[in-house]
């Protein structure tokens, strides 16, 4: 069997399984609180899995193997500081409270969070639309990468990769809502782990091992197996924080804590998250071993694609290609739910006061999930800049609004509303302007908005805290 025939057979398949899901799924979907949050009854294997689905996406596989191929071994760090601080860390961190919390204030989103906990629709507004903006951006990145595998395994136009991956997400998240989405995220995570495992073995093989393949990478260059390396100290900090830490402010992981069933759960979720997240570190160690195999490569983001093609048998190489489009689809499509949910619940009813029926609400995050779906692929169509490049940006832009307003509403009870709002808007241009001007002495923008929006809001909070400011607290804090 050829290539271009298994592939086809795989996701045949594997595609109409996730389409069975969003028709099983819209069975279940009936409220609001259904299509966003699956009616906070997620169990802990569904939802630690969906997380590492949504976290490592096709940007993981395909954005990471280019900074592999790029940067060397050094990179492997990026994506153990993803599985210590972007999983265990966070889960601990935030999961309980965050569960505890979302339920006591009734909110569905952490927009809705920020309006409810600090009394300030205005701060629930801002980073709605920041939200809305730049997940957008973060979904082209994650089409872009699921489209370069279908470029390269079966030989089909970029063009063809964002439509057919698209429009199948596009069909399940319509149908089937935050439900299809955590549990085709939980059969996508089982898929990802598998193929990485497979191509990260036969990848050793080809190149006679993973010692030698250092030897002939070190013969290269040594910036290549040193650590930092060829990238440096400035460039490989600022880019294992903003895709490590940058994640604690990411609403499309974040929601998996406001659904999940109880707070009993968490210990089992969290071991879980932590032994399958350990999938990351694979694609940068595939990408860097992949410069041997395929030297001089222009376009890094096509070193995945082309080194399985090289490795792996038709039917290996068609699970890999099922893996890279399972981690892009659950990303996007839990993209698609936060970004309906901001605009439909935090935007147009709570911000704009415009209210709406059970069944409106309902058909309301169907039909944004739709429309922005399509606006995301056809940005795709002519995507700028690298995949992991692109997400950074838009991570960084993000969790600059959300993440110190999140940790301090769930641990600080005299956060001031006014430095909400300040520290928010703050942070969020301060990433986009340092990013603008070329990030200064190769730090990335997300480092520059975290620092001042946390400098922000502790110092207009301490000014404000003896106010007469009206904050909802929870017992918890």
């Amino acid at each position: 069997m050829t290539l271009l025939q298994a592939c086809i057979a795989v996701l045949f398949i594997y595609i109409g399984i996730l389409m069975g899901i969003g028709i099983w799924s819209a069975r279940r979907t009936r409220t609001a609180s259904d299509f966003i949050l699956g009616g906070r009854t997620i169990g802990p294997w569904v939802t630690a899995l969906s997380f590492i689905a949504v976290y490592f996406s096709s940007v993981l596989i395909i954005g990471g193997g280019a900074f592999g191929y790029m940067y060397g071994m050094s990179t492997i760090w990026i994506g153990a500081i993803n599985v210590l601080v972007g999983c265990t860390l966070c889960w601990v961190v935030l999961g309980r409270r965050v569960r505890e919390m979302t339920e006591r204030l009734g909110v569905r989103t952490i927009s809705g969070f920020f309006a409810k906990r600090y009394n300030s629709p205005a701060a629930g507004i801002y980073s709605a639309a920041v939200i809305f903006l730049f997940l957008i951006i973060y979904n082209v990145s994650v089409v872009k990468g699921m489209a370069n595998a279908f470029e390269v395994l079966m030989d089909m136009p970029y063009w063809g990769g964002v439509l057919i991956s698209g429009l199948v997400i596009i069909f399940y998240v319509v149908l089937g809502g935050y439900t299809a989405v955590v549990w085709t995220g939980f059969i996508q995570a089982w898929v990802m782990i598998f193929s990485l495992l497979l191509l990260l073995f036969k990848t050793m093989g080809a190149v006679g091992g993973l010692s030698a393949g250092m030897q002939k990478l070190a013969a290269m260059g040594p910036g290549y197996v040193n650590t930092p390396g060829v990238w440096g100290w400035a460039g490989l900090i600022s880019y294992s924080l903003v895709v490590s830490l940058g994640v604690w402010g990411m609403p499309q992981l974040l929601i998996r804590f406001y659904s999940i069933k109880d707070v009993k759960t968490f210990r089992l979720g969290t071991v879980i998250v932590t032994v399958g997240a350990a999938i990351a570190v694979i694609p940068y160690m595939v990408g860097a071993l992949g410069r041997i195999l395929i030297p001089g490569l222009e376009n890094p983001d096509l070193a995945i694609p082309m080194v399985v093609e090289m490795v792996l048998s038709p039917w290996g190489a068609a699970i890999l290609l099922a893996g890279v489009v399972a981690a892009g689809m659950s990303t996007f499509a839990g993209v698609l739910i936060i970004v309906s949910s901001s605009l439909v619940s935090d935007i147009w009813e709570h911000g704009l006061k415009r209210q709406l029926t059970g069944e409106q609400e309902v058909f309301a995050n169907r039909l944004v999930s739709a429309s922005v779906g399509l606006i995301s692929l056809a940005i795709a169509l002519k995507p700028p800049a690298l995949i992991l490049v692109l997400t950074a940006f838009s991570w960084a832009v993000i969790a600059s609004t959300t993440l110190w307003p999140l940790i301090f509403g769930l641990y600080v009870k005299s956060t001031s509303r006014v430095g909400v709002l300040v520290s928010m808007i703050a942070g969020s241009l301060t990433a986009v302007l340092w990013t603008w001007v070329g990030k200064p002495w190769g730090v990335h923008g997300f480092i520059a908005g975290l620092v001042v929006s946390l400098v922000v809001l502790v110092l207009i909070s301490v000014f404000f805290t003896r106010t007469k400011e009206k904050v909802v607290v929870s017992d918890t804090t």
